[in-house]
């Protein structure tokens, strides 16, 4: 090999050295620039959601930022931790939105947010609910999405307590809300869910709000989604 070949070789690797680290700054410096902007957008479509549970006017906190994470298999139909996003004012525990599973849907798990506050003594009052994720069949149980009907907006402002729990059923069982034609499995497991949910609510209302904030650990800070949000209103 001539050392003209060896000059040219050498040249050109340094040129795809120097073309490798300019395009890894660039992607470096895109990624940390848009960072905060992604982390922000996640944070308001959550708090879209909770908002559509939970009355924005009832709490004063930041509730997409305020969270504790539990596991109940049996209550809330899942091995894995699921959040329940706390709504205070001035302190006070309003309402909380958790996450749960429906794990009997007619075609696989049914992951749903509740929203419930608490009433008279003994009882809790639903304050919304959405189905996050579904596989159910088009046309026949996908009808508790409210994309496709208003099904589930049902569950509003209802109260549930130990002497009415039989009205917490589908009509066909006995209870007080609809079933789909053709398709009883699917609103059943989302009744017997957000029934379950008010069980885990009822049972822990103190140790979820006493619980360490677990959504404030990888979150952006506090200021920076107030400044977001304080903008969205202009």
């Amino acid at each position: 090999m001539t050392k003209s070949m060896q000059h040219t070789m050498t040249k050109n690797g340094l040129i795809l050295a120097v073309f490798a680290i300019i395009t890894t700054g660039l992607i470096a410096v895109t990624f940390f620039g848009t960072k905060n902007q992604i982390a922000l957008q996640q944070q308001q479509k959550l708090l879209s959601i909770l908002n559509a549970v939970i009355d924005e006017n009832s709490y004063d906190n930041i509730i997409q930022l305020d969270c504790a994470l539990v596991t109940s298999a049996e209550l809330l139909g899942s091995n894995q931790p699921q959040h329940i996003y706390r709504a205070t004012k001035q302190g006070r525990a309003v309402a909380a939105a958790i996450e749960t599973t429906a794990p009997d849907g007619y075609s696989g798990k049914i992951q749903l947010v509740v929203g419930i506050t608490s009433s008279q003594a003994g009882s809790a009052t639903v304050t919304g609910v959405r189905v996050l994720e579904h596989k159910e069949t088009p046309g026949l149980g996908d009808k508790v999405d409210l994309r496709i009907s208003n099904w589930v907006l049902d569950f509003n402002n209802q109260t549930y307590s130990e002497e009415i729990a039989t009205n917490w059923a589908v009509k066909k069982d006995g209870g007080q809300f609809d079933q789909f034609t053709g398709a009883t499995i699917t609103p059943r497991a989302v009744v017997s869910a957000v029934k379950l949910s008010i069980d885990y609510y009822s049972a822990n209302q103190a140790a979820i709000f006493n619980a360490v904030n677990e959504c404030a650990v990888n979150a952006v800070s506090e200021d920076a989604v107030a400044k977001n949000e304080n903008e969205s209103d202009e």
